[in-house]
């Protein structure tokens, strides 16, 4: 699994004009799901999203989590995440998850992250997404459970 997880003072997700997840401050973590993933890249993505700390603390030293801080997560699946665009000018979406797989395992990090305490949000899965946050610092962090970078 890709984890593209931007560090946001706000983000919300709308589908056909209607707004199905906001959050007021934490984490937008766009998520694509790999072909041959399973719910152990699942429990990685979950467990590495809700340890981060790269909230400041007193020391305004990024020291602080999600939990520390009563962040929320808007989680929005993205297979273009798998896009390989080395060859050409057309990415290639095949190492992308397809969507029968991608879904549930989108599920199971919700449900994981919701098991760490956090409050969660999602965009619409296999739907056109309009997506708008503010990144807070900026802080982006990419994040693979193959771990590849």
């Amino acid at each position: 699994m890709r984890c593209v997880i931007q560090r946001v003072s706000h983000a919300s997700v709308d589908v056909a004009g209607e707004t199905v997840g906001k959050i007021d401050g934490g984490f937008l973590v766009l998520l694509g799901a790999e072909d041959g993933d399973t719910e152990a890249d699942a429990k990685y993505c979950a467990d590495k999203i809700a340890g981060l700390r790269v909230f400041e603390d007193e020391n305004d030293r990024m020291n602080l989590s999600l939990r520390d801080v009563g962040g929320k997560v808007l989680l929005v699946s993205q297979f273009t995440l798998l896009a390989d665009a080395r060859h050409g000018r057309r990415p290639d979406f095949i190492k992308a998850a397809k969507p029968d797989v991608a879904e549930p395992l989108c599920e199971t990090v919700k449900a994981m992250l919701e098991a760490h305490g956090l409050t969660v949000e999602t965009g619409r899965f296999r739907t056109h997404m309009a997506v708008s946050l503010l990144n807070d610092g900026p802080v982006t962090i990419l994040l693979d459970s193959r771990r590849t970078f």
